[in-house]
């Protein structure tokens, strides 16, 4: 089991890129990706909406999302929200143990 979380960073004059691109140089993303329990911490852009940034977010369980929680890294990510007025919403999604179904493996191309 994994928790994904898909954060939408979204703000105005390319200030979601800004943050996204000062999280990586300041090396704060590195820190919360070596977080115990980090899967996945990485950062994209939809082509469709150039004012939002996407990060896929991924720990191995809640245990592992609420020390992060509770982590100063924390602190630092709402200063930088702050710093470039960004506005959020959040998807969160359980994956299945079980992996994908064989009937959708047939779409996958390797």
């Amino acid at each position: 089991m994994a928790i994904v979380l898909n954060l939408y960073y979204t703000g105005i004059s390319g200030n979601a890129r800004a943050f996204a691109e000062e999280m990586e140089l300041s090396g704060t993303a590195d820190v919360i990706r070596a977080e115990k329990g980090n899967l996945r911490y990485e950062y994209f852009s939809p082509l469709s909406d150039p004012e939002t940034i996407l990060l896929i977010d991924a720990w191995t369980d809640q245990e592992a999302l609420d020390r992060h929680h509770a982590s100063p890294m924390m602190q630092k990510i709402a200063e930088l929200r702050e710093k470039y007025d960004l506005h959020m919403r959040v998807e969160r999604f359980i994956s299945d143990d079980n992996g994908m179904p064989s009937q959708n493996v047939r779409f996958l191309r390797k």
